[in-house]
């Protein structure tokens, strides 16, 4: 599939903003500092396909006056000392690129991971200075057979997904001809942005420390540079029943929490399935990755339209041989006590350990192809992160809702992400990259031990 450039600018707020340097937080300034893509997928009706000018002109207005509010996104990142970075505001503006594929929508088949779709994204030019890249872009592609796809890559270091999702929302509300629905909350301070380290209590941050390697190995590069493939795999509603009955089933006795949820049964599974599949050792040492919302897990809570990244990671570990050869209940708890001890003193103990770090710049990806080289990512290791409970579908700019959505493919192994199932029966899609010539056992495994699980169901 060929995608020609019909038309580029910068979308700039529609009224005058504040400008002036806005704080960011440690979290913001930390891990993946590169622009998250998602893409959707839409056929317009007769009416909007007869004016299709009317389409790029309809979201370049509504980027526009959504701007306004949003207007942290029509701004510039700016490197300080020691790798810390701080957000102009200076409204910029964002990139707006209009396309034309030669092929019609059905050559993306089922919508799973495809080489096409690195053709439905904005390139970004990471070799730029920081402070000339737009911190959002958004590319129209329109098919032959009238379908169109609109990609959207925003930074990662602005906006954690939830946020993201509603800078999302609220663009399509004023598509519409709608109000804005609720205001961002802008003021980073609330989480310390720009203060210095205060007296809190300390906790252990595993999650900044080196990661497990595979045993005999001295660092990771070896795995790094291994070719990776991706996949998108369903699970139906009754699968994921089987799952968290399974879990539940065989929690150990110590563990007489809240049953497991759908995340942590889910989580669980791709663990256990990705150290088979990558025929790891009974010794050998893994960890999975978390990200756990802090919003309701500080005190006071974060208003709930906080606009900034307000994530943690936390770290699951264990040995692959017990998390293979114990039930999926076992790894299931792990997890949980992961989650766990995210608290309002983690929380801020997290903060103070990132404030008083001479340099970032070795917790910091700054290039989406680096993912995996950096701190937590790779062979014996993964991340598992949840979009069920985001409102990632419902899209709609005038010409009707989204036929599908999916995020952007990375090329980083052990990088997972949990959508909702699109026609809202309760299924989920598990989004996964991992090394090419391990990922037919791991597709193997996926289904074979559910399967297994319910046999073994009383």
């Amino acid at each position: 599939m060929e995608v020609v450039l019909i038309n580029s600018c910068l979308v700039q707020p529609a009224e005058p903003t504040w400008n002036g340097p806005m704080p960011l937080t440690e979290f913001d300034q930390t891990g993946y500092l590169a622009h998250v893509r998602t893409m959707y997928f839409y056929r317009p009706s007769g009416n909007w396909l007869k004016q299709r000018g009317n389409i790029y002109k309809t979201v370049g207005t509504s980027l526009s006056k959504i701007l306004v509010h949003f207007y942290p996104l029509a701004g510039r990142l700016r490197w300080l000392d020691r790798a810390r970075l701080v957000l102009e505001c200076n409204g910029k503006g964002v990139q707006l690129i209009e396309a034309e594929a030669d092929a019609d929508l059905d050559i993306l088949g089922d919508f799973a991971p495809s080489p096409h779709f690195h053709h439905l994204t904005p390139p970004i030019n990471y070799k730029a200075p920081i402070e000339e890249i737009p911190l959002v872009f958004v590319q129209l592609t329109y098919f032959k057979c009238g379908g169109i796809a609109l990609t959207y890559s925003i930074s990662d270091a602005v906006v954690d997904g939830q946020s993201a999702l509603h800078f999302l929302t609220e663009l399509a509300n004023l598509a519409r001809g709608d109000s804005l629905g609720n205001s961002p909350f802008l003021d980073r301070k609330l989480l310390r942005a720009g203060e210095p380290p205060s007296a809190q209590p300390c906790f252990e941050h595993e999650q900044f420390d080196s990661p497990p390697l595979l045993i005999g190995q001295s660092s990771c590069e070896n795995e790094s540079k291994k070719k990776t493939a991706d996949a998108m795999l369903k699970l139906t509603r009754i699968q994921i029943e089987m799952l968290k009955n399974e879990a539940n089933r065989t929690r150990p006795f110590s563990d007489s929490d809240r049953i497991f949820t759908r995340y942590e049964a889910i989580a669980a599974h791709i663990w256990r399935c990705a150290c088979r599949a990558r025929g790891h050792l009974y010794e050998q040492r893994t960890g999975l990755a978390v990200c756990v919302d802090i919003r309701n897990r500080v005190q006071p809570p974060l208003p709930r339209k906080y606009f900034g990244n307000a994530i943690v990671d936390v770290i699951a570990t264990g040995c692959s041989g017990d998390l293979v050869t114990r039930p999926l209940g076992y790894a299931a708890s792990r997890i949980r006590e992961a989650i766990n001890s995210v608290s309002n003193e983690f929380v801020h103990s997290n903060l103070n350990y990132l404030k008083n770090l001479e340099d970032f710049s070795g917790l910091q990806d700054i290039h989406p192809m680096n993912m995996n080289q950096g701190p937590f990512y790779g062979n014996p290791n993964l991340g598992v992160i949840s979009w069920m409970t985001l409102p990632v579908y419902g899209l709609d700019f005038g010409w009707g809702k989204e036929i599908f959505m999916i995020p952007g493919t990375h090329a980083c192994d052990g990088d997972s992400l949990i959508l909702p199932g699109h026609d809202g029966d309760g299924s989920v899609f598990v989004v996964l990259c991992l090394q090419a010539d391990r990922m037919e056992d791991f597709k193997k495994f996926f289904y074979q031990d559910i399967q297994t699980n319910k046999k073994s169901a009383p």
